[in-house]
């Protein structure tokens, strides 16, 4: 096996102790709006809505503002078990990007007859974010920038200019001219493809626009059940009160499902982030970055990272990490050894950086599904709809994910759910301790192929050939 550039060219421990001590486990983007984010009341008790949806992360709330703008005079409610935005939607990496697949070649595995369909209606859905936030108002640090992907390895180059017409590849002077980085062999330019947001100001501001046109939001609100008879109200349990209501979205992300047939198909993958102090003009200039791309490698464990306004360096992912058992608890996500991790890749990555301190460090669970996308279901003759399995990806697939939702609500037939896509559901993983194994045993592929050229052993290219995987 050979060792990547990570491996060959560390920083001095020194550097990266310095850049670790005093960093504080918590996430910069929820803790930069704690004191401006409205707070929501409880639940006051049992209520009839017309509407509800579960879940105040960005497919709960693109889906109550499609529900109120679509009907004004319905009364939609939703319940949030925190606050809004606390997990995923308010801690990820702020990229916003077109692909609503997880990336074309995840489409052109799947469902290579709908590949150039799926990438309009990705570029779409991004145009109509960006419309929606510029039309409201929504202060939320959005900005178009695109997608820089980097090739660290000699092996990732020859992949560099096999992407379709929308990608501009570049030789090794034209990414250093973007982003200087000893390790950036080459890449590829994608403008169209991504946006930079604030989270936890995304999630926020949708709150704001969800209640300013008249959606309920409580928060604390935890719900614990759903039933329902045909042609009667659905009951959702909650640990405040019964809500009654005609339809339900169920947008929970990686907690557990509400509708029990979908109980194997998402598993949660912790994901770790550090983020650094504002950079200094002199600092900045040093790697240039003029273009804030959004920036990404090419190989399988793959490091994502970006700018923020006040010029900070986010620098996220590599390690994707299943706990035995599928739980989700607070206290993986002090995880020392990724960060440690992290910020040694990080300054492989900036030698010139050295000296710079991380402000935060924290990690977020991702759902994953066995297709590494969302997928849709639904219950009581389609009253109830469902959405998981974003895989990391969810920022603008959430919104798309809420079109379908309110469609399929509204007894439509569109172009969206027509898509074998959104008809299809993927295999649920296996029950514990075959998925720990399962997970890991891949895992632990996918890094030797990083090891090896990329290649693919044996395991991986089976479980490309069942539709199954699980991506870093």
């Amino acid at each position: 096996m050979q060792p990547t550039i990570f491996e060959k060219n560390p920083p001095a421990q020194a550097v990266i102790d310095q850049s670790l001590a005093g960093t504080k486990l918590a996430c910069y983007w929820i803790e930069d709006i704690e004191q401006s984010a409205a707070r929501y009341q409880a639940l006051p008790g049992a209520l009839q809505a017309d509407d509800v949806v579960v879940g105040g992360g960005y497919a709960g709330l693109w889906t109550a503002i499609k529900l109120k703008t679509e009907h004004p005079e319905r009364r939609v409610v939703l319940l949030e078990a925190k606050r809004v935005g606390w997990a995923a939607s308010g801690r990820n990496g702020g990229f916003c990007e077109a692909s609503i697949t997880h990336g074309e070649p995840n489409a052109e595995a799947r469902w290579p007859e709908d590949v150039d369909q799926l990438r309009r209606i990705g570029y779409e859905n991004l145009d109509a974010i960006e419309s929606f936030i510029a039309e409201h108002g929504l202060d939320v640090d959005f900005e178009r920038t695109g997608q820089l992907s980097v090739a660290n390895e000699p092996y990732q180059v020859e992949w560099v200019g096999e992407s379709d017409e929308h990608v501009q590849a570049l030789d090794a002077a034209q990414v250093q001219q973007r982003v200087a980085s000893p390790t950036f062999l080459a890449g590829e330019f994608s403008p169209r493809e991504n946006a930079n947001v604030h989270p936890a100001k995304l999630a926020a501001e949708l709150a704001r626009h969800a209640s300013e046109i008249g959606v309920e939001i409580y928060e604390e609100t935890r719900v614990t059940g759903l039933s329902g008879r045909a042609d009667e109200p659905l009951q959702l349990e909650t640990d405040r009160g019964t809500v009654t209501a005609d339809r339900a979205a169920l947008c929970t992300n990686v907690f557990p499902s509400l509708l029990k047939r979908y109980s194997f198909h998402t598993v949660p993958v912790y994901d770790y982030v550090l983020m650094t102090e504002p950079l200094t003009d002199e600092q900045l200039a040093s790697i240039g970055w003029e273009g804030r791309e959004g920036l990404a490698d090419m190989a399988n464990q793959f490091h994502y990272s970006r700018l923020t306004k006040d010029n900070r360096i986010l620098w996220g992912g590599y390690d994707a990490v299943y706990f035995a058992g599928g739980r989700i608890k607070q206290n993986y996500e002090d995880r020392m050894e990724s960060h440690r991790k992290l910020a040694s890749h990080f300054f492989t990555t900036f030698p010139q950086l050295a000296g710079v301190k991380f402000s935060h460090r924290w990690a977020g669970v991702i759902d994953t599904s066995t297709r590494f996308c969302a997928f849709w279901g639904q219950a009581h003759g389609g009253r109830v709809q469902y959405v998981a399995g974003f895989t990391g990806l969810g920022v603008g697939a959430t919104h798309f994910a809420a079109d379908v939702i309110v469609d399929r609500l509204e007894g439509r037939t569109t172009e969206r759910t027509e898509l074998k896509m959104v008809k299809d559901v993927p295999l649920p993983f296996p029950p514990e301790p075959v998925a720990s194994i399962g997970i890991n045993m891949t895992r632990w592929a996918l890094d030797r192929a990083d090891h090896n050229d990329g290649k693919r052993n044996v395991l991986l290219k089976t479980l490309d050939a069942l539709g199954l995987g699980f991506d870093s």
